[in-house]
């Protein structure tokens, strides 16, 4: 048996009455994705100036919200949704997992009562595409009976070892897809990672210098935990036509090592990270957005190849059709970017 619905079947709506699904991502900027507990009256207070501020907004249910409170956040999210306009920033929510006992009022009463201003629906622990078609079918058919005219996305969160293992298959699970991100904390627990850090490296985990012939200190240079997992869900994404996220990075005393782990990020293909306290805002807006030297030499590199084809030289090096894609894709994330912030904006010449 298939995996998921064959091509004849796949793009239609699974429930009569809901919305086409979407056949490709509309185009948005989502450098960071801003985790916030809907039912702080302190968080509420700044709400204004909070979606002002940031890409994607998203109200929490899951992870760090306590048991007697998960009803609290769900009723403050629905109030949050319903008092404010979010304009160009995306609202997002994370729900309880699928198996927990609040997850199914997550998603019946958050679309009943906000599901015209949802953009995505955040689903921790997905462990294959079974997650993703169960959740898919729900929203089909709440879309239906709520007369929602546009389609609610999924964003999974890739957090266990049979998450990993399914990456290609949750990708493609459906036209909902909206990305995913990595979650290292479970991850790490799943796995039986010997690290309670919430992303970011390790100083334990490294290769060590060659011994010197004389003896003395030996270098030793701090790796990755996540590169592997990382690429794996990058290239799963990009396959699907769907986004990548980094997610957490739980130390907010440390920011130098927070923009390191986001710009790995970054540079590897994704398109933002998760900020979960208001200081790595500005992190991830100075990451996930072009330097302003790379934008230059990308646009001199379009303009010398108008046509994308043949090779040129420009300032000693070689540029030919393939990196004509690569300055493509600094130049179109600038322009995007520029549409959202003025001062880049001038930055890039835009």
């Amino acid at each position: 048996m298939p995996a998921t619905r064959t091509p004849a079947r796949f793009y239609a709506p699974l429930a009569i009455g809901a919305p086409e699904p979407l056949r490709q991502l509309p185009v948005r900027l989502e450098r960071m994705i801003h985790f916030v507990p809907p039912h702080n009256p302190k968080i509420r207070a700044r709400l204004p100036e909070t979606i002002a501020g940031v890409d994607v907004l998203l109200g929490n249910l899951e992870d760090a919200i306590a048991a007697d409170e998960k009803e609290a956040a769900r009723r403050g999210f629905i109030e949050m949704a319903q008092q404010h306009e979010f304009g160009a920033t995306g609202l997002w929510v994370r729900i309880n997992a699928l198996n927990s006992p609040w997850a199914l009022d997550d998603v019946v009463e958050i679309v009943a009562s906000a599901g015209p201003k949802l953009d995505v629906v955040m689903l921790p622990k997905v462990e294959g595409p079974w997650d993703i078609h169960y959740l898919d079918q729900l929203l089909a058919q709440l879309e239906a009976r709520h007369r929602i005219g546009r389609p609610i996305l999924i964003h999974a969160i890739l957090e266990t070892a049979e998450g990993v293992s399914n990456v290609e298959e949750i990708a493609a699970a459906s036209p909902r897809m909206h990305g995913m991100s990595l979650g290292p904390a479970d991850l790490a627990a799943s796995r039986g990672m010997k690290t309670t850090r919430v992303g970011g490296g390790h100083p334990a985990y490294g290769v060590l210098a060659d011994a010197a012939p004389g003896g003395g200190a030996r270098a030793h240079h701090q790796q990755d935990l996540w590169h592997y997992t990382v690429a794996r869900m990058v290239d799963a994404c990009v396959r699907n036509g769907i986004k990548p996220f980094y997610g957490p990075f739980g130390d907010f005393s440390d920011d130098a090592a927070c923009e390191s782990q986001f710009r790995n990020a970054f540079l590897m293909g994704c398109v933002g990270a998760w900020s979960l306290h208001p200081k790595q805002i500005g992190t991830a807006k100075r990451v996930f957005s072009p330097d302003p030297g790379e934008v230059a030499f990308a646009r001199r590199i379009l303009a010398a190849m108008p046509d994308g084809t043949g090779a040129v030289m420009i300032d000693g090096k070689m540029q030919d059709d393939a990196t004509w894609k690569q300055a493509k894709v600094i130049v179109d994330l600038a322009r995007l970017v520029a549409e959202k912030d003025p001062g880049l904006a001038a930055a890039y010449a835009f």
